[in-house]
């Protein structure tokens, strides 16, 4: 049957990219510089041209909007509820990416009047269902820092453990037991000593870094909390 004989919604790419910076965990948002939604915060993203990938969509409007290149994306999920954009039947693939916070630094593009950081726990209303996008790819983040060594992508080379507990906790957005989370984290085998230490108030703490043959998937073991 010819597809013509069918509807054709259009699709966009959504991208959501988060960091810590500031012991918080920060999401990457632009303000609209368009209608539907003129002046309200987004995740960047937009439509996706017939010639080109998913990826490739998704890469070229982060760069278009934020400036932001050079970044590793991971599909996130497919949001398709009809009427989630007033234009029409748009479905969205989102992505998304952790980046350590030196990593990038966001400026507006031609698409967007302003980009910036916002932290996840303190966000402005969102344009179309993108709080709803967003809600989910913390909730990805949690599952996978809770099953995986994916900290590493969000952390700079060397830490502390007090500094990478820290992490986990603003990104699971709970407190961890000490001795409890140095246990697991030490006998899953993805941290080693780096030399040296992390001088300041109290004691000098050993620094660490995630081993060159950790990867980001640790089957069947939650590791916390």
């Amino acid at each position: 049957m010819s597809l013509e004989n069918y509807p054709r919604p259009s699709v966009t790419a959504d991208i959501v990219i988060f960091t810590l910076r500031e012991s918080d965990l920060y999401v990457l948002l632009i303000k609209r510089k368009h209608p539907p939604g003129e002046g309200m915060w987004a995740i960047p993203g937009g439509f996706v041209d017939i010639d080109e990938s998913l990826e490739g969509a998704a890469l070229r409007e982060l760069e278009e909007e934020t400036g932001v290149r050079d970044v590793y994306l991971e599909q996130l999920y497919t949001f398709g509820e009809p009427g989630r954009d007033p234009r029409g039947r748009v479905i969205t693939v989102a992505y998304f990416a952790l980046v350590p916070a030196s990593a990038i630094h966001p400026s507006a593009g031609d698409d967007a009047a302003e980009a910036r950081w916002w932290s996840v726990y303190d966000l402005p209303p969102l344009a179309f269902d993108h709080a709803d996008i967003l809600d989910y790819a913390l909730q990805r983040l949690r599952y996978k820092l809770e099953y995986t060594a994916v900290g590493f992508e969000l952390l700079p080379p060397t830490f502390t453990l007090s500094e990478l507990q820290a992490a986990y906790e603003v990104i699971l957005g709970e407190k961890l037991d000490k001795r409890n989370f140095r246990r697991k984290i030490l006998s899953a085998g993805v941290i080693e000593e780096a030399g040296g230490y992390r001088t300041g108030e109290g004691r000098p703490a050993k620094l660490h870094h995630f081993r060159d043959d950790a990867v980001a998937e640790v089957k069947t073991r939650r590791l916390f909390p």
